[in-house]
């Protein structure tokens, strides 16, 4: 009777934090695509609302399809094979298959020092991308963790919504710069007619692509939690995904806020500003949560196993982050 009313309770609490982030991502969807109706009303009226939906409509259905392998072609990222670290694709095939994906995602090494991992594709065909940081630094188990967040995202179809948000932010930001042209050029006109100069039109342009931003960066902590959430339940090991936040948060965080943010004195970026939620929210998250039993036990007892590729040359910094 116990363990059902504990399964029971922690079925109540995954509903209800996925209830929330799924409505967090509802409400700040509509909030985008009502800022860019806002600012096609602010153009043109009710007809400037009609052409920002179209124009969003467009953008979306005609916007470029960027191959999961340019992606990882512009980072360097070489394919791994199963003789190289067959226990990461028995973690990635476990997870995959638990996650209900129909295709195990292929693993691709980057030699960067950074801790990172991100993915590319859809369900039917993506990739995941470590890096030589992370996969020296963290343990299986760990890596499990970081390995089930990315599945996650794919199974979600987080690229998917992150480039419709990013889609609209950009309509925003096209109508909001076209807006404050004509105004520019309307200005001569309203002065020689001593008509009001509209302030509250032109404050109101100023603002929506900064609130476009916050909206899309509020977006992507979202779908981070969310990802959080489900790849605990993946793995069924919420501890191990917390290790490797804090493991990651002590090997870099501090490190890379002192090479971007020199002068910054104390505490933290600010959350409106953030890709990501503090991980001390994330992991507070995932300690509340009651999982399946874990999809690989005793992850923690084995070593990750990695033939790594030798790395010659020192790394130096690229536009796109610290690579070799």
């Amino acid at each position: 009777m116990h363990e059902i009313d504990t399964r029971t309770a922690a079925a109540e609490v995954r509903r209800r934090h996925k209830f929330t982030n799924l409505l967090h991502s509802a409400v700040l969807l509509l909030g985008m695509v009502l800022l860019l109706g806002a600012c096609g009303w602010l153009v043109a009226g009710w007809e400037g609302v009609m052409w920002a939906f179209l124009a969003g409509a467009l953008s979306v259905a005609f916007s470029p399809r960027v191959s999961p392998r340019l992606v990882l072609g512009l980072f360097g990222a070489r394919r791994l094979h199963y003789a190289v670290a067959p226990r990461l694709f028995e973690v990635v095939a476990a997870v995959a298959g638990r996650a209900g994906l129909p295709a195990v995602p292929e693993l691709h090494y980057i030699a960067s020092p950074t801790l990172n991992a991100f993915a590319v594709g859809g369900r039917e065909q993506a990739a995941i991308a470590v890096t030589d940081g992370i996969l020296r630094e963290l343990s299986l188990r760990e890596l499990a963790g970081v390995l089930a967040h990315e599945i996650s995202h794919i199974r979600n179809n987080d690229l998917w919504v992150m480039g419709l948000a990013d889609t609209v932010a950009n309509v925003t930001r096209t109508m909001a710069m076209f807006g404050m042209i004509l105004l520019i050029f309307n200005l001569p006109l309203m002065l020689m007619e001593q008509e009001p100069v509209p302030w509250a039109l032109v404050l109101l342009l100023t603002a929506a692509p900064w609130v476009g931003a916050l909206l899309q960066l509020a977006l992507s902590r979202t779908r981070e939690f969310d990802a959080d959430l489900d790849a605990a339940h993946l793995t069924g090991d919420p501890e191990g995904i917390a290790s490797a936040l804090l493991r990651i948060e002590r090997t870099q965080g501090a490190f890379w806020e002192g090479v971007m943010l020199p002068r910054r004195r104390g505490g933290a970026l600010p959350s409106l500003l953030r890709t990501h939620p503090h991980t001390r929210e994330r992991v507070a998250r995932l300690m509340e949560l009651r999982t399946p039993p874990p999809v690989l036990p005793d992850l923690e007892r084995l070593p990750v196993h990695v033939a790594f590729p030798q790395v010659r040359r020192r790394p130096r910094y690229r536009m796109s982050g610290y690579w070799y």
